[in-house]
């Protein structure tokens, strides 16, 4: 189907021939908008409550400092944990699962460089992971 060229088509395309002026690269502009987005993923099997909670400490200043987006953290679902046979210890503050979220949340410093902490996934009990959006860090970015 081939359509034929009206006689304005063919003036308005040899106006926009000779004209001097730029056009726009709307490409480029595209480019510059997409937002660059980045996520990591940090594993705690195996570490201590105490080790855990600094570990977290340091990855959440480390990846706020480089810009990284998003941190998905996991814990465990806290099944396996020998804690549970003990009455005197709480459930849920000695699995890594419920203990490190709170850890976070009680500290101030941490608070302030996190956007949002998905406490729906750590509610979940067939989930052994949460998700902890970073705050974008504009002093690095000046």
């Amino acid at each position: 189907m081939t359509k034929k060229l009206t006689d304005k088509d063919k003036n308005d395309w040899k106006k926009f021939v000779d004209s001097k002026e730029k056009i726009e690269n709307k490409d480029r502009d595209n480019n510059q908008k997409q937002k660059f987005f980045s996520e990591k993923i940090i594993d705690l099997h195996g570490y201590t409550l105490e080790e855990a909670n600094n570990f977290v400490k340091v990855i959440i200043d480390k990846y706020y400092i480089e810009g990284i987006n998003k941190i998905n953290v996991i814990t465990g679902k806290g099944t396996r944990s020998k804690n549970k046979n003990d009455p005197y210890q709480s459930t849920d503050y000695s699995i890594l699962k419920y203990s490190v979220p709170n850890f976070i949340k009680t500290n101030s410093d941490l608070m302030k460089k996190i956007k949002k902490i998905n406490f729906d996934e750590i509610e979940n009990p067939n989930k052994g992971s949460f998700e902890i959006y970073l705050k974008k860090n504009y002093e690095n970015k000046l």
